[in-house]
């Protein structure tokens, strides 16, 4: 008999794997080329050449027992300093070795942050809509979570509702930017305005409250527009970081935790982290893929290709009458249901083998996400079913 716990998570898993799983049977039916499978963010584009070549290099000459034994928890030292020193030239910020944890995955990296800094009642604030696995992450050390509304015109936050949730038993915040469901950047402005709120926050309830920025999709940005730095505008920030997009490498899991020495704390925090690291199981970010990152840290893989898939499907989609903001990263679009209900939208369009993910996982009902991280034959060969969609709802 499995837990009570993990039962209600069994009871609840994720609708977007629910329906990559529906995915995978329509195609069984008609074919994998008539099902336009919106639903997963699972990166279409290949990973750069250089990481190839890194992998054929690390194995080729490094000692395999240096190469596949043991290291720090918090990862290889040269790795480290490696992917600090590149920040630094990126970022204009002054990051050592020392500042660094390798982890596995963004995923990884704030299961060990809130692993270290929550404790069992401890409140932890986002921004609606959000990546709806963050339930399970606070749930997993039993803090609560708690969304900050939207302001739907834009995706921006509410800063009147963020500032009032702000409570004494507030220890977090995790921002996401881009944003992954709705693809909009947080602008410097919107930063400087969060940061100034927990700022006045933390001298109020004298206590830290710590901002976690995840950041997966930060080199997934488009027309010149610029993601803000987050340990620059405060000083309590902690960045999560993932290869999974930037290198396309989701299965291989790697990423980093930065924690700035001017935190509050900071000794305590890094120190913290690093155990949590071995305990919650990771023990460390696998060694081989934690030299490719190393090599690879300042490769891109072609963003070109998520753009022209955005322009098209977001230029359709709005001339078909549906209502959505046009995102400026990551790869998705956050678009309005024309019923209240987005379950019935969903199951409509899964009728033209058009699979989308409701809102309400993201926390934001009446909207649904399409992950456009797909091949340009999928957006393209999906129009007349968004279109026959359209039609059949009144749109146009």
């Amino acid at each position: 008999m499995i837990s009570k716990k993990m039962k209600e998570l069994v009871a609840n898993s994720s609708a977007i794997r629910a329906m990559f799983e529906e995915g995978a049977r329509l195609a069984k039916i008609y074919g994998a080329e008539n099902v336009y499978d919106f639903s997963l963010g699972n990166p279409n584009v290949e990973a750069p050449a250089q990481v190839k070549q890194a992998v054929i290099d690390i194995v080729s000459k490094e000692d395999p027992l240096m190469l596949h034994g043991y290291m720090s928890n918090a990862g290889y030292e040269d790795v480290r300093e490696t992917i600090a020193q590149s920040i630094n030239r990126r970022f204009g910020t002054a990051f050592g070795v020392n500042n660094i944890i390798m982890t596995v995955g963004a995923a990884g990296g704030l299961n060990v942050i809130l692993k270290t800094i929550i404790d069992p009642g401890d409140k932890v604030l986002t921004f609606a809509p959000f990546f709806g696995e963050y339930r399970n992450y606070v749930n997993n050390v039993n803090g609560t979570l708690e969304a900050v509304p939207p302001v739907l015109e834009t995706f921006m936050p509410d800063m009147e509702k963020f500032e009032e949730m702000i409570q004494p038993d507030t220890k977090a915040v995790i921002i996401n930017n881009p944003n992954n469901p709705t693809g909009v950047v947080y602008p410097t402005e919107t930063i400087e305005k969060i940061a100034g709120i927990l700022d006045k926050k933390q001298k109020e309830y004298g206590k830290s409250i710590y901002l976690i920025s995840d950041e997966p999709y930060r080199e997934l940005a488009y027309g010149g527009v610029e993601v803000p730095y987050l340990t620059k505008y405060y000083k309590n920030t902690i960045v999560g970081y993932s290869y999974s997009k930037s290198l396309s490498l989701p299965g291989d899991r790697i990423g980093y935790l930065v924690i700035p020495s001017e935190m509050d704390s900071y000794e305590d925090v890094f120190e913290g982290a690093c155990v949590a690291n071995r305990i919650l199981g990771f023990v460390n970010a696998p060694s081989l893929i934690q030299r490719v990152a190393a090599r690879c840290c300042e490769e891109k893989t072609d963003i070109d290709f998520y753009d022209e898939n955005r322009k098209i499907l977001y230029g359709a989609l709005k001339e078909y009458g549906f209502d959505c903001v046009e995102p400026q990263g990551a790869f998705y679009l956050f678009v309005k249901s024309p019923v209240e209900d987005e379950r019935e939208f969903c199951a409509a369009a899964k009728k033209h083998n058009l699979l989308i993910v409701e809102g309400r996982a993201f926390g934001c009902s009446g909207y649904v996400r399409l992950a456009y991280c797909v091949s340009r034959e999928t957006v393209v060969n999906s129009l007349p079913a968004f279109k026959a969609l359209a039609e059949e709802y009144g749109l146009i």
